[in-house]
């Protein structure tokens, strides 16, 4: 699987008084790649939620802060998604500022049925795009 990356730029709402990206909006970051990534693959979240009735939530995730990113920062964050039983996803990550790394994450995501809220498989269409 190629990494999957995606351009972003640093506002004013992601710092902090200093013009540093606050460390929780990292989280952000890698949210809206995990979320591009599936766009990506031909994926909507709503319509997945709708059929085939599935929804991802995060379930643990490890972010090392190498440097800090700063306002007007343009960013790139990539994913590496790999297949973890047949109910969950765990993505590598990296927030890049040209070459260099600024932050890199494990994030693990459980597929859960939208109805019930309790683990699912995921659908073979997403297996497919992973590892």
């Amino acid at each position: 699987m190629s990494e999957f990356r995606w351009a972003a730029r640093v506002y004013w709402e992601d710092t902090d008084g200093g013009g540093i990206v606050y460390y929780a909006n990292y989280l952000r970051f890698l949210e809206r790649a995990r979320t591009e990534w599936l766009r990506a693959k031909g994926f909507s979240q709503a319509e997945l939620a709708r059929d085939p009735g599935i929804l991802f939530t995060v379930v643990s995730v490890q972010v090392n802060y190498r440097r800090p990113a700063r306002l007007d920062d343009e960013l790139v964050i990539t994913c590496e998604p790999h297949a973890e039983g047949r109910a969950s996803l765990r993505f590598a990550q990296r927030i890049l500022r040209g070459a260099e790394l600024l932050a890199d994450a494990d994030v693990r995501v459980a597929c859960l049925a939208a109805a019930t809220l309790r683990p699912t498989r995921l659908p073979e269409s997403v297996l497919a795009e992973v590892d």
